[in-house]
């Protein structure tokens, strides 16, 4: 658990997907955006899913990150009872590599909305990134972290421009 005032939760089906889930904690310690981490899984223990998103706005949480591979219901019931934003990441995995965590990710129904991020490493960072962005609109010191993150990413675009060139 970070420090910092707790604004999102992190939630995986499983420890096993920890080790790409790490990335989005790093990313949210580096513009200190506080978080919790929780082991959750839609199927396995459903009740526990519900309580904790329903939960969620009374504990202070503002947005809801859901990690999950295969049949990667996590999110969808999560979003299904919080009025939160909840942002997922499909984990790859098993037989389809991952798509299946995609597809069940993507594919909510309407009404039940969960923003969905790339699958592989870069999901995990985004997913924090979106999380940062959506606190942002009511946070003007983290808008202009972002804002600075954004120029950072300029400048090594840049840079990787002029070695190309040397």
């Amino acid at each position: 658990m970070n420090e910092e005032k707790i604004q999102v939760g992190i939630v995986m089906g499983s420890d096993s997907d920890w080790p790409l889930v790490k990335k989005t904690c790093q990313t949210l310690e580096a513009f200190g955006v506080g978080y919790e981490t929780r082991v959750i899984s839609a199927h396995r223990t459903p009740e526990t899913a519900i309580e904790y998103s329903t939960s969620a706005e009374e504990r202070g949480l503002k947005v809801i990150i859901a990690a999950a591979g295969g049949a990667a219901h996590l999110g969808g019931v999560l979003a299904a009872c919080t009025v939160l934003p909840v942002i997922g990441i499909p984990i790859a995995g098993g037989a389809l590599n991952g798509l299946d965590a995609l597809y069940a990710t993507v594919q909510m129904p309407g009404g039940v909305p969960v923003a969905t991020v790339a699958v592989g490493s870069a999901g995990p960072v985004n997913a924090a990134l979106l999380a940062v962005q959506i606190l942002g609109t009511a946070d003007q010191s983290l808008r202009e972290k972002f804002r600075a993150h954004k120029a950072e990413l300029k400048e090594k675009v840049a840079a990787a421009n002029d070695r190309i060139h040397e």
